[in-house]
């Protein structure tokens, strides 16, 4: 699993690395990193955050002389930093007056790369009773970024600090992003506290485990670009039209004209004929009655009269109720029954001749 995770890091270090949205003064690889801030009245942390440019030009040179050449022609005006801050891998401008007397920040700095700020630990799983929960570090928030016993570079640099300190105090700076704050702990690796490694929790380290914002704080947009527009107008496409909101109270409703539809109603139809007392109802007297059509349009009736006849010589349906002839000859002899005659007289049969022989 752990071979899995160093190659996604890899991976995405990768893509990070080759990504055309990278800030270009990150692209730069260093700055003027902050060691110490001796001005409170200056929002700029130590180890976190680099001066990477000034008033608008970016800073490739690692002169200090230069920077402090700069710094003091804007004696009496208004100097504007560019910082780079490790949270979030983002950039900010920082607008400072400079005083007349006195044309210093107060700011301790260091050419440093930026990548030394990728060499954190992010502290994932904490075992009980393990040096880690003694020391009070915290799971999925924490992150070790340094110590004041040295410099930790790279994956196995932790893990070679621990076993130079087993049995013995190591004292580390831990951020912790939910407050925002950074503080010193003081832990004590060792094989025997009863479980899994010197420390008894699970660290990442990579790409997926770099510092980030501190909670609160939105992507901070880059130059000319706008990641949650609030404005009156919202983003579109330079061959776009402005986008013009849509209110239901100022589309006026168009009143449809009389002639526009078809009302059954102002058809001049004939009034119903009453019922009579002794009619018959409708299903009794339907049998022998033909279809009646309503005067009314003559279109309609047109149209009803032409359907009635192509369905009269397509189902070869006679025109009225006729009745039919029986075929000549009538019924076969075997069936055939002479009818009673009660008014004639039936003939006598005649005796028989005898002949003379």
């Amino acid at each position: 699993m752990a071979t899995v995770f160093g190659a996604l890091n890899r991976f995405i270090s990768r893509l990070d690395s080759e990504s055309p949205s990278q800030s270009r003064y990150e692209s730069s690889a260093s700055g003027f990193q902050v060691l110490r801030n001796k001005n409170p009245e200056i929002p700029i942390e130590p180890w976190y955050d680099f001066i990477v440019g000034i008033n608008g030009r970016q800073i490739d040179t690692p002169s200090p002389p230069l920077l402090a050449t700069e710094i003091r022609n804007c004696a009496g005006s208004t100097a504007t930093l560019t910082l780079w801050s490790a949270k979030g891998s983002t950039t900010r401008t920082l607008p400072l007056h400079i005083p007349t007397p006195s044309p210093t920040l107060g700011l301790t700095l260091q050419w440093t790369p930026l990548s030394t700020t990728h060499s954190v630990w992010h502290i994932l799983d904490i075992a009980p009773s393990s040096p880690a929960s003694l020391a009070g570090l915290l799971p999925y928030s924490d992150y070790i970024v340094g110590t004041p016993e040295g410099c930790i570079h790279g994956d196995s640099g932790l893990g070679e600090l621990v076993e130079d300190y087993l049995g013995r105090s190591l004292r580390l700076y831990v951020y912790n992003h939910e407050y925002s704050v950074t503080r010193e702990i003081s832990i004590t690796p060792s094989r025997n506290w009863g479980g899994e490694g010197a420390l008894g929790c699970v660290l990442g380290y990579g790409a997926l485990h770099r510092l980030p914002q501190p909670l609160g704080q939105g992507p901070v947009a880059g130059p000319g670009e706008v990641v949650f527009g609030d404005g009156e107008e919202s983003a579109r496409f330079s061959n776009e039209e402005p986008n013009r909101a849509f209110t239901p109270s100022s589309v006026p409703l168009r009143q449809p004209s009389p002639s526009t539809f078809l009302v059954p109603a102002a058809m001049d139809l004939p009034p119903p004929p009453a019922a009579s007392k002794g009619a018959q109802s409708p299903a009794s007297g339907r049998a022998g009655r033909k279809p009646k059509v309503v005067r009314g349009n003559s279109a309609f009736e047109d149209m009803f009269k032409e359907g009635q006849a192509k369905s009269q010589e397509e189902d070869f349906a006679p025109a009225s109720r006729v009745k039919v002839a029986p075929p000549p000859g009538g019924p076969p002899l075997s069936s055939r029954s002479p009818a009673p005659d009660h008014g004639a007289k039936t003939p006598e049969p005649e005796a028989p001749h005898e002949s003379e022989g």
